[in-house]
C-alpha cells in the first residue's frame, strides 16, 4: 500500500501460496495490482507470482483521541479533548480501503471543523455545561461523512475541557468570592435570627416580670386587707388605722434586721427617730395605696 495510508499493526504470516490473517481482519487480495477479492480470518491461499497482499484492514472498534485549540465567545482560549470510537462496516472494506488514504486525518479533520465552529459561538461557562451538545454534533457530522467513506461513527466524547492556567485561577478566585459572600450573607442572617429572638425572650421575659411583680403586689395587698380585718375583729377597740401602723413599723424593722444580718449589704442611712415614724408610715401607706390600685398586666 502506499506510505502516505494509515498504517495498523497486523500479524499477516505469509507462506509461499498461502497466508494467515488474524481474527476481525480482513486481507485485501490483488492480482498485478488490481483488486481481486478479500481474504477473512485463518488460512488462505493465493497464487504465486500473481497475487499478492494490497493491505489488511482491521474490523475492530478503535477509538481516536483529539486535542483541539479554540476560542470562546467571550475570547477564552481553550483546549478540548474529543475521543471518537469508529469502526469500518465488513461490507464497506473496499470503499474503505481505496477511497480513503488516512482515516484518522479525515477524522481529525471534521472534529477541528465542528469543535471550532460550535465553541466560539458559547460562552466559557456554557461550554462545559453544553458539552454534550458538542460531542452530539461531532457525532453527526462525522457519522455523515465517513459514512461515505465505509466507516461507522459510534460515540463521540468530550472527555477534557482545559481553560488556560490564569484564566482557571481567576475562576477559582471568583467561585472562592462568591462562596465567602455567601458565607457571609448566611452568618449575618443567623446573627440576626439570634438579635431578634434573644429580643423577642427579653420581652417576654419582661412582661411575665411585670406579671409575677402585679400578681406579688395583690397579693401582699389582699393579705394585708385579710390581717387588718381579722386583727379589728379579734381584739376590741382597734382601728384598722392602728393596725396599719403596728404593720408597718414591724415590717421597718424586719427590714433593718435584714440589712444589719447580711454580710454583702451595702451601708444604708435610714431615719430612725421617733419623729420620723409618721413620715415612714406615710410612705408605706402610699405604696399600699398604690400596690392596691395596680391591675395585674
Amino acid at each position: 500500500s502506499p506510505e502516505s495510508r494509515e498504517t495498523h499493526t497486523h500479524t499477516l504470516f505469509t507462506m509461499g501460496c498461502c497466508i494467515s490473517v488474524e481474527q476481525a481482519s480482513v486481507a485485501v487480495i490483488e492480482r498485478f495490482g488490481k483488486f481481486q477479492r478479500m481474504a477473512g480470518p485463518g488460512l488462505n491461499f493465493m497464487i504465486p507470482c500473481v497475487e499478492s497482499v494490497g493491505g489488511v484492514e482491521s474490523l475492530k472498534i478503535r477509538q481516536l483521541d483529539v486535542r483541539c485549540d479554540t476560542k470562546t465567545k467571550d475570547n477564552v482560549f481553550i483546549t478540548m479533548m474529543v475521543s471518537v470510537q469508529f469502526e469500518i462496516q465488513k461490507s464497506e472494506v473496499y470503499t474503505a480501503h481505496y477511497k480513503l488514504t488516512n482515516a484518522t486525518q479525515q477524522i481529525t479533520a471534521y472534529i477541528f471543523d465542528v469543535v471550532r465552529a460550535s465553541v466560539p459561538k458559547i460562552n466559557l461557562d456554557d461550554v462545559f455545561e453544553q458539552k454534550d451538545q458538542i460531542a452530539q454534533a461531532v457525532k453527526e457530522e462525522l457519522g455523515e461523512a465517513m459514512k461515505a467513506f465505509g466507516f461507522t461513527i459510534h460515540q463521540a466524547l468530550v472527555t477534557d475541557i482545559d481553560p488556560d492556567a490564569g484564566v482557571k485561577r481567576a475562576m477559582n478566585e471568583i467561585n472562592a468570592a462568591r462562596r465567602m459572600r455567601d458565607a457571609a450573607t448566611d452568618k449575618a442572617e443567623a446573627e440576626k435570627i439570634l438579635v431578634v429572638k434573644a429580643a423577642e425572650a427579653d420581652a417576654e421575659s419582661k412582661h411575665l416580670s411585670g406579671v409575677g411583680i402585679a400578681r406579688q403586689r395583690k397579693a401582699i395587698v389582699d393579705g394585708l386587707r385579710d390581717s387588718v380585718s381579722e386583727f379589728s375583729e379579734a381584739v376590741e377597740g382597734a382601728t384598722p388605722k392602728d393596725v396599719m401602723d403596728l404593720v408597718l413599723i414591724t415590717q421597718y424593722f424586719d427590714t433593718l434586721k435584714d440589712i444589719g444580718a447580711s454580710s454583702r449589704a451595702n451601708s444604708v442611712f435610714i431615719p430612725t427617730g421617733p419623729s420620723h415614724v409618721g413620715d415612714l408610715k406615710t410612705q408605706f401607706r402610699q405604696g399600699m395605696m398604690e400596690g392596691m390600685a395596680a391591675k395585674p398586666m
